[in-house]
């Protein structure tokens, strides 16, 4: 459905609670559903698909250190480990125990070789830029807290946030100096043609909130606010992701910085469209919503049509909401439910 909107264009418009043309869209989706994607809507690579749905958004990101496998076991650059698992989708990588599980002291936690951006290619992002065309750009992957929690061992790192609290922030601070130095060289080498910067980290499981006010305001809030600080500096906005029933805590993220929240778990408690966009609409913007557990596996597409339509005319009232998925499209959902779902006639 052509228009005379930009891609770019209709996402900045609805990131400032503007009406555009249409409620703008993004695709998130497991390697899986990509490779279902392309053979299914006759593309080569991930980018024609993009094109092919009408997603206006397009993520940039540098080449990293290459992770390492050993005896089965791969490991990142930040000491995040997966061993291969038969799971119900197929073989898959499981997170297993971090490099650090083991560590006894902050000497062990300081002693190991934490990576540099000195590491990171960042020479092909202007080409990645241009590729985007007149798409918005998104990009980074600033996890502050649950990554860490990864390499120490979720548990352990859980117990450190009462016996070791020092610890847990000497780990914060090494991945929070990387990523806004990452954020900044990104921009030098996209010739700031980033619109919105991704920092994560699950707060809620589908019934609760997994930290209390104490720990949030120890270990989340001043993270979020150094991220917020360094993007809005730039005139970037700040998207942050948290799966699960987190509603009670979005006063809190606006007051830290998110612009813009997602995924918007529909199964979660609390987490209807409606008194999220009543409540805080006017000071946040929305990013995801369309259900992956239940609504995109298990309907027909006239059933995810009518769905989608519904949360375009709620979230996307006055701008303020980009469409996409509650997170990554998973393996078991129907290419024709994708199709139902970017269905630009919904959008308008």
């Amino acid at each position: 459905m052509a228009t005379g909107w930009s891609g770019r264009e209709r996402v900045l418009a609805a990131l400032a609670h503007e009406q555009p043309d249409r409620v703008p869209a993004d695709l998130w989706a497991e390697p899986s559903v990509w490779l279902r994607l392309q053979q299914a809507l006759g593309c080569d690579v991930p980018a024609e698909v993009c094109a092919a749905l009408e997603v206006d958004v397009r993520y940039v990101e540098p080449v990293y250190p290459a992770d390492v496998v050993r005896a089965g076991v791969r490991q990142n650059m930040w000491g995040e480990r997966w061993r291969e698992a038969d799971t119900a989708m197929g073989r898959e990588w499981q997170h297993i125990d971090g490099a650090l599980v083991g560590a006894g002291s902050l000497e062990e936690l300081e002693c190991f070789p934490w990576p540099a951006c000195d590491q990171a290619d960042y020479s092909g992002l202007v080409a990645q830029v241009d590729a985007a065309g007149d798409c918005a750009v998104f990009y980074g992957n600033a996890d502050f807290f649950e990554r860490p929690a990864l390499v120490r061992g979720i548990e352990q790192f859980l117990v450190d946030t009462v016996e070791h609290p020092d610890w847990v922030e000497y780990l914060q601070g090494k991945f929070l100096e990387f990523f806004v130095e990452d954020f900044h060289r990104a921009m030098e080498a996209s010739r700031g043609r980033i619109d919105a910067f991704l920092a994560l980290t699950d707060l809620g499981s589908q019934e609760r909130i997994l930290l209390g006010p104490e720990a949030r305001r120890r270990f989340i809030h001043p993270a979020l606010r150094i991220l917020a600080e360094a993007v809005h500096r730039e005139g970037v906005r700040l998207l942050f992701h948290s799966c699960g029933a987190v509603r009670e805590l979005v006063p809190e993220l606006i007051d830290c910085g998110v612009d813009i929240l997602n995924p918007l778990q529909p199964a979660a408690r609390g987490m209807d469209p409606e008194g999220l966009k009543r409540e805080f609409g006017g000071r946040l913007s929305f990013h995801g919503g369309i259900d992956v557990q239940y609504l995109l596996p298990l309907e027909a597409p006239e059933t995810v049509r009518g769905e989608v339509r519904r949360r375009v005319g709620i979230l996307g009232a006055g701008g303020g909401y980009i469409l996409a998925p509650s997170h990554n499209l998973q393996a078991d959902i129907p290419v024709e439910n994708i199709r139902a779902m970017y269905d630009t006639g919904l959008r308008a």
